[in-house]
């Protein structure tokens, strides 16, 4: 995917007139989707365990309008293509790059949803940050979905139309990913976080109480891309199934801190720091909820900062500009800061007053710019709405 489109420059009338550009009439309706940022839990959902992301107030936006012929159109400002095809032709073999995301959600619906699919015209707007950790792939799909469940009555609910966007990265985009993304995506809401437990897709939304307390969450882009259908991502996966096979259990859910020593016994070393990472994981997830129902955010910076280190050391998903940025921003006033996303670069995140903002900020860039690093992209965000019609 190519870079989207920078902050403040995308909403609902750029999108609405970009489609009317390009099609030459109006669009039924626009549709929005946030990006997620995950505070902690990571690698946790597709282990079926528990994570806790919130969605951001970046989006992405999609102007749709049905057609009568079959055929599926798909556009965007961030991609000189236009990709044709019908609906019928639409799988895994008939798509590639970026548009297999949208049209991989179209696939999707057609799997779980009863939807009487029709052709239409999709033209897309983002300002959700590619490559950074921040889930611009889940905030098409989300768009999309909730877009095209509604023109085509389909009827699922937000916890179906987060499977629907699971399936699509899965089989047509090729990304092993879980399912908190999306669920992030359509389940935000304004100031609250979504405590997932990604065995049930239960969720309940939290409070972070961040600008009660006068905090905010910092975004650090190291600008090293990350590709989740490369090898990193799938042999992690792999090592956690074989570490819950080992242990007897369906999935590394079924095991808890009490296991660790039988699983040292079992399993080599390598297999063995993934599966702890991801057990211990899912007991700070729990502890952080904890923590901000009882004691408020700024009692889980510890948790976000043990998070880090497992990752680093255990998960071995971290680089050396990641730990940069977080060892800076602790340094520089941060209550709690983690590398966040699938790992192999992407973001860090660091929560911290309002007043040491400028301070990490400027740190974190003279730090990178001392050893020779690609510049950051340095950016508040604060907990937004999940996806929406919005007109």
């Amino acid at each position: 995917m190519t870079q989207a489109t920078p902050n403040g420059d995308v909403n609902k009338h750029t999108v609405r007139s970009g489609f009317a550009e390009l099609y030459g009439y109006e669009p039924e309706g626009v549709w929005s989707a946030p990006g997620r940022v995950n505070l902690i839990g990571e690698h946790t959902d597709y282990n079926e365990g528990f994570v806790f992301p919130f969605a951001i107030n970046r989006r992405t936006f999609a102007a749709v309008a049905l057609r009568t012929d079959g055929i599926a159109r798909v556009a965007s400002s961030f991609s000189p293509q236009v990709v044709d095809i019908p609906v019928s032709e639409i799988n895994r073999e008939t798509v590639e790059g970026w548009s297999a995301y949208p049209l991989g959600v179209v696939w999707a619906l057609l799997q779980i949803g009863n939807a009487h699919a029709t052709g239409f015209d999709i033209y897309l707007e983002s300002d959700v940050p590619v490559g950074a950790g921040l889930s611009s792939s889940a905030a098409i799909e989300c768009a999309v979905a909730i877009a095209l469940n509604e023109l085509w009555e389909v009827g699922l609910d937000r916890r179906a139309l987060a499977r629907v966007c699971q399936l699509a990265e899965n089989e047509i985009v090729g990304a092993p990913t879980g399912i908190m993304d999306q669920s992030a995506s359509l389940l935000g809401e304004l100031d609250h976080g979504v405590f997932l437990d990604c065995k049930d897709l239960s969720a309940d939304v939290i409070d972070l109480g961040f600008a009660r307390e006068g905090l905010e969450l910092l975004i650090i882009d190291t600008k090293v891309e990350h590709r989740h259908a490369d090898g990193g991502y799938g042999s992690r996966r792999a090592a956690c199934e074989a570490g819950a096979a080992a242990l007897g259990v369906a999935s590394l859910r079924g095991a808890t801190i009490s296991d660790l020593d039988r699983a040292k016994t079992l399993l080599d070393d390598v297999t063995f720091r993934r599966v702890r990472h991801v057990i211990t994981e899912n007991d700070r997830v729990v502890e952080t909820v904890r923590a901000l129902r009882e004691s408020g955010p700024r009692s889980i910076g510890e948790l976000m900062y043990a998070s880090h280190v497992s990752m680093r050391d255990d998960f071995e998903i971290s680089v050396d500009e990641l730990d940069t940025a977080v060892e800076t921003a602790l340094r520089h006033g941060a209550v709690g800061a983690r590398m966040t996303g699938g790992g192999f670069g992407g973001a860090a995140i660091a929560l911290a007053p309002i007043e040491k903002i400028s301070e990490i900020s400027r740190s974190v860039s003279a730090e990178f710019e001392v050893l020779g690093y690609a510049k950051p992209d340095i950016f508040v965000v604060s907990a937004a709405p999940g996806a929406h019609r919005e007109d």
